[in-house]
């Protein structure tokens, strides 16, 4: 199995483990499981640092690709196909455009989720995979 962080679970995995779930934790620590992380999440990290929504303690966001490296996480990048064929994923209730990327890259990858927004559930019709 493959899986792909959400945002939140990429920050709570690195400095608030406790948060996760249970299955969540498990597979990130699981050295069979590969762990991708979008650009998009270093995307989201960035822009909501500098607008100050984000507080980080210690780092800054041009530290977490390495930080996601020596982690042992794989970086997934935004392919020029995740971004021609994003017009394939509906338009539901949920409207966050770094989560809808990082949903359509779950889907179009095969890779299961690791996120607690709830609101991911109406994208299993799709093909999403959510684990927490």
């Amino acid at each position: 199995m493959s899986c792909l962080l959400d945002t939140h679970a990429l920050l709570w995995s690195l400095f608030d483990p406790s948060r996760l779930g249970r299955k969540a934790a498990d597979s990130i620590q699981n050295p069979a499981i590969t762990i991708y992380i979008s650009v998009v999440s270093f995307w989201e990290i960035s822009l909501k640092f500098a607008t100050g929504k984000l507080e980080l303690s210690g780092v800054v966001p041009d530290d977490f690709p390495a930080i996601a490296i020596q982690s042992g996480f794989e970086i997934l990048p935004v392919a020029a196909a995740d971004a021609a064929t994003f017009h394939h994923l509906p338009r539901m209730e949920h409207k966050d455009p770094f989560d809808r990327l990082i949903i359509w890259q779950a889907i179009s990858h095969k890779l299961t989720l690791i996120s607690h927004d709830s609101a991911f559930g109406a994208y299993k019709k799709l093909g999403l995979k959510v684990l927490w």
